[in-house]
Order: C-alpha cells, then structure tokens, then sequence
C-alpha cells in the first residue's frame, strides 16, 4: 500500500512514524478533505483520536486513521455522515471487515471504493446516487466515482442516467465551484472527465451500411468559440444504441469547417450546440439549415437542431429546440427514418 513488499516489516523510522501518529493535516490530505471537515467530525460525530498527549498537535494513530477510511468510503457510497461514522466505529470496535448487509442496502448504490466490480443502483432515491457521486468527487476519488457513473448506467439506463444522475451532479459541482471562490476546479475538471469516459465506453462503433447506399448521419457540433461538448456526447452514445449513424466533430467546430462538412456528408440532421448566448449564432445556424446538396430537382437540406441554453429566447422558425435528452433522440430517430425528404 506504501510502497512496501507484502509480508516485509516496517523499518526503524516507519516504526516511529506510525507509533506517532499522522498530524491532523497529514490526515487530511490524505484522506482528500480539509482538516476543519475532521474537526467537524470529531465534534458531530465522536470520530476523533483515541490518545492525546498534552502540550502536542494531535496525533491520529493508524487505528484512527482507519476509523476514517472507512467513513470516507461510506459517504462516497452515498451513506450519510451521522450514519457512516456509527458503522466505521462499529466494524473498528468489532475488529473484522464490514457486514455484507451494510454493502448491499440500497442507498449504498455501488461497492465500496476500489472494488472489482459495482452493484447495480438502487431505483429509489436519485438524489443520494448524486450525493454519493459528489462526495467522491470532491474527495478526489476517481476510482470510486468510475464505479458510481458505470453503476448509474447499468441500473437505470444511459438517458436516465445522463438526466438524473450526470446533470444534476455536475451542477452541484459547479454551484461549488462558483460560490467557494474558485476552489474544486480540479472537481468539476476530475468529474467532468470521467462522465466524458463514461459515455463513450457506452457508445457503440459507428453504424456501418451493408447495403448499397449509406444512410445520411447526424452531425454533431459545437458552434464556434463553444467547449462544451458532454452533451453532445450523451447524444451520441443515444443515437448509437439506437443504431443511428452520426459524425461527431466536438467542441469549438470553425464555422467554413461546419459548412464545409455539411456539403461533404449531406447528413439528415444537424445538432449544434451551444451553451452560453455569446457564442449561439443564429446567421450561422440559418445558414447551415439553408445549405442544398443533390441533383437540381431533389435538393436535400438538413434538419438543424438547436441545443443547449444558449439559444433561449432566439427566434428559431424551421429549426427545433429539443429542450431533453430524449425528446432530440426521438426527434433524430423520426428525421433519420425518413432519408432523402426535403426538410
């Protein structure tokens, strides 16, 4: 675990070390959480060091650092803290691994933190899947928060997932972030790349033809200047497992590229996206949905989809605004069975 050969004792200085004890900032480094949350703790919950020695820092010995191993794994599994601390004294008390009828309530959700594998979700209260994702999150702990997205997937689906679990997470974190003065970036940056890992694992290969013609593809594209693309990703991992062809061209798409790519690949549908109104071009998206390929007499225009929050407000007539996750993959799965239709 540090670094030691399984079975090898520990050295002179590892001795002292652990016979002194972890300050309370060592702790709390390496537990991911600040030392005023250990100080909480210790006040709410009686999760404190067992020994003290007057006149010192407070020592947290290898027992008491257990203690809160435990607690952390327990609230990133989404237990509540009151609830966590009771369970980590009680298995530190009875000196033997935690009950499996702990791990398997529902509000658990996933296995513990680096586990082989992840239970299925429970299909009760989505809330505290969300609570237990932020809180491995903001404890930094990719393993756990891998375990908890797959986990979220496979019980209740990619859109239900993308909707109730991903967002409203993803939201939280950066509500945190905006309000702590610029503190858990590296959160929202941590999470926000393992939703984007989680989405494409759960996106299938591209949708190849057998027959003669190919099938006209969705493009998807951020408007220029826009970097956010787990939406568009979440689309395209839906379309896939409805076996919709797509071109996915991510974030920031020059706008001659975009045009360029819609003349190359004549596509039944365009989705652009774009999250805050500076970049939402409406004279870019009119232009796109006004682009014509094919022989003179069955000329073929796209069906252009407008997502995100950007485009609030903006007029949009020919054009449509999916305001859901399924409403676009309803919307792409009509317009793609209808190919060839002058839209």
């Amino acid at each position: 675990m540090d670094g030691k050969r399984v079975g090898a004792g520990p050295s002179a200085p590892d001795r002292g070390a652990a016979e002194v004890g972890l300050t309370t900032g060592a702790l709390a480094r390496r537990l991911g959480v600040s030392p005023t949350t250990l100080r909480s703790w210790e006040r709410r919950y009686g999760i404190g060091p067992a020994e003290r020695v007057a006149g010192r820092h407070r020592r947290w010995s290898p027992r008491d650092v257990a203690v809160l191993e435990t607690m952390c794994r327990l609230t990133s599994a989404g237990l509540a803290p009151a609830e966590a601390a009771r369970a980590a004294r009680n298995e530190a008390s009875a000196g033997a691994p935690q009950p499996r009828a702990a791990q398997d309530e529902p509000i658990t959700g996933p296995a513990p933190a680096h586990s082989t594998t992840a239970a299925a979700p429970p299909s009760g209260d989505l809330r505290q899947e969300c609570r237990g994702l932020a809180r491995a999150a903001v404890r930094l702990d990719a393993p756990t928060v891998e375990e908890r997205l797959a986990a979220a997937v496979t019980g209740f689906g990619l859109t239900r997932a993308w909707q109730e679990v991903m967002v409203p997470t993803l939201h939280a974190v950066g509500r945190k972030w905006a309000t702590s003065g610029d503190r858990y970036v590296e959160v929202e940056h941590l999470l926000s790349w393992h939703v984007s890992t989680t989405l494409r694992r759960h996106t299938r290969p591209p949708v190849t033809s057998a027959g003669p013609t190919v099938a006209s593809p969705v493009l998807l594209a951020c408007v220029p200047g826009e970097q956010h693309t787990l939406p568009l990703e979440a689309l395209n991992a839906g379309l896939s497992q409805l076996g919709i062809a797509t071109r996915m061209f991510g974030a920031a798409v020059p706008a001659e590229a975009l045009a360029a790519a819609v003349r190359r690949l004549g596509p039944a549908a365009v989705v652009l996206w774009a999250q805050a109104r500076s970049t939402a071009s409406l004279p870019l998206a009119q232009h796109i949905a006004a682009t014509e390929w094919g022989v003179k007499g069955a000329r073929s225009r796209p069906l252009v989809l407008l997502g995100g929050p950007g485009w609030a407000g903006r007029p949009s007539r020919g054009m449509l605004r999916p305001t859901s996750l399924p409403q676009a993959l309803d919307t792409l799965a009509v317009a793609c069975r209808q190919p060839g239709r002058e839209r």
